[in-house]
């Protein structure tokens, strides 16, 4: 896979509690429980109980919205891990967040789900990365001059076009192994082989081509992954200057991205002025602790 993270953010903080015992969760909505084992989010019940944290008070924002394929979910986990251990006095490299929190999600949590946004969200900056079948992972910095860098950031584009969708169930059918699905799988891989050394190399407008490929051989996996909506938006998109693009994360709602030259983004944003127009910039670093008054 090839990926790069972008300067959108989950923001985690922690204090400790006036009362020893009582911990207090502000996400999405609210939490106030004497015992750890009463916390209803999984994500903070397991890894609270993992890390012996109790008597805190947690608050979560972010920039993106959950459910929408940006890797929000699994974001939180590898920021939340980071927080805990901070916390408790531990630094934590990028290769143990990202295990930790495929340990978290996949082994405790059984999501069923793969590594690549735990370690991206880890390891931050644009990579390739090798998923073997011994479940280990190689990480590869694909580290561009800052002049393609800038390109590339100029010519990718970002839409939001709304829904939400249960990327649980997109992906239990998607790891339900057929031919049709394993060929196309095996596609994807080479895909993303190529389009490593197309960019080591220089060549840029590699990404809007393959993404077009990958996208239509995504689709072939499963039914779920695009609807009549999604279909309707990428079509307009290549038929008013982008390359090509695709939907992010498990798919059936959320964000659309296109590979699009400079000067044909007017007419891209125009035709699809429905949907909320995104600015971003791939960003270079992963989880970080910004601040921390531990006495």
């Amino acid at each position: 896979m090839v990926s790069t993270t972008v300067d959108k953010y989950v923001y985690l903080s922690l204090e400790r509690s006036f009362n020893p015992i009582a911990t207090s969760l502000k996400y999405s909505t609210v939490e106030k429980v004497d015992s750890v084992d009463e916390i209803k989010h999984p994500i903070f019940r397991e890894c609270l109980k993992m890390h012996n944290v109790q008597g805190v008070e947690i608050n979560s924002t972010a920039d993106i919205p959950s459910g929408t394929g940006m890797g929000s979910s699994s974001s939180f986990t590898v920021g939340l891990i980071n927080l805990l251990r901070a916390y408790n006095g531990n630094f934590s490299d990028r290769r143990f967040l990202a295990e930790s929190a495929c340990e978290m999600e996949i082994d405790i949590l059984h999501e069923p789900i793969g590594k690549q946004d735990q370690y991206a969200a880890a390891y931050g900056g644009l990579n390739y990365y090798h998923f073997k079948k011994d479940h280990s992972v190689e990480v590869e910095h694909l580290a561009l001059s800052k002049e393609l860098k800038d390109t590339l950031n100029k010519r990718l584009v970002l839409f939001y076009i709304g829904g939400d969708r249960s990327a649980s169930t997109i992906l239990k059918e998607q790891s339900e192994s057929d031919e049709r699905k394993d060929e196309a799988t095996k596609k994807l891989c080479s895909l993303a082989i190529k389009l490593k050394d197309d960019l080591k190399s220089g060549d840029i407008d590699s990404l809007g081509k393959l993404l077009d490929e990958s996208w239509k051989l995504k689709r072939e996996i499963t039914s779920r992954i695009s609807n009549n909506k999604i279909d309707e938006i990428y079509d307009l998109g290549l038929s008013n200057g982008a390359v090509g693009g695709k939907l992010l994360g498990a798919g059936g709602a959320g964000f659309m991205l296109f590979y699009a030259h400079e000067e044909d983004q007017t007419g891209l944003k125009a035709a699809l002025s429905r949907c909320r127009d995104i600015p971003f910039r791939m960003e270079c670093e992963g989880s970080k602790v910004v601040f921390n008054d531990q006495h």
